[in-house]
């Protein structure tokens, strides 16, 4: 890996390191670029993941919390340029990271399981499965094209708009009054629509009893 041995060796040179301005002297001297723990550095380079074993005192001092700072992020970027293939591409140079391997906690706890609805229940028990869904459209050989199956211009409005209708004797000879069948189909959808909507609140209230 030349590029990988190129970029350790600007690191060597001190013009890659990381380091902490003094705050008594703004002309320090450069920090080193090796860092020397009594405990090694242990590293998850996938989540540019740093862990110092060793102790800090409890009444350590600002400086002294910066260097230790200083030391993990110096051992990381040396671990990175060392461990890691680099890749030169047009948008410039990038460091191939593994996989992670530190599992990190949710942000937001995990969702609860949706309680099944009463027809979900009743379908488990006599083991009723979903009907495979075909789309939206159904072909309307009348009119020689794909309709919507519900909705503006759907198949189930058939007849609600025909300009001629047959007249059901049978349905006149038995009530004695003249029917619309226009009218008879747009009242009969319309209460299918608002029956369904009624069993959908009944079950979305039986799962919120059950939850």
């Amino acid at each position: 890996m030349t590029g990988a041995s190129q970029l350790v060796d600007r690191i060597d040179s001190g013009a890659m390191d990381v380091s902490v301005p003094s705050l008594s002297n703004a002309d320090s001297t450069r920090l080193p670029v090796v860092v020397d723990k009594p405990n090694p550095f242990t590293f998850d380079l996938g989540n540019l993941l740093a862990l110092d074993p060793n102790p800090i005192p409890r009444d350590a001092s600002e400086e002294a919390l910066a260097a230790t700072a200083r030391d993990a992020a110096q051992s990381l970027i040396n671990q990175l340029l060392t461990t890691c293939e680099v890749k030169s591409t047009s948008e410039g140079v990038h460091l191939m990271l593994p996989a992670p391997t530190t599992a990190l906690p949710r942000e937001k706890p995990i969702p609860a399981a949706k309680e099944p609805t009463k027809w979900e229940l009743f379908a488990k028990k006599k083991g009723i499965k979903d009907k495979q869904r075909d789309g939206k459209m159904v072909y309307d050989e009348e009119k020689g094209d794909w309709v919507p199956k519900w909705g503006y211009k759907g198949k189930n409005k058939d007849g609600e708009n025909d300009w001629l209708v047959e007249v059901d004797e049978k349905k006149e000879r038995e009530t004695g009054e003249a029917h619309d069948s226009r009218a008879d189909s747009r009242r009969e959808r319309k209460e299918r629509v608002r029956r369904n909507e009624r069993k959908q609140r009944a079950n979305d209230r039986n799962s919120r009893k059950l939850g």
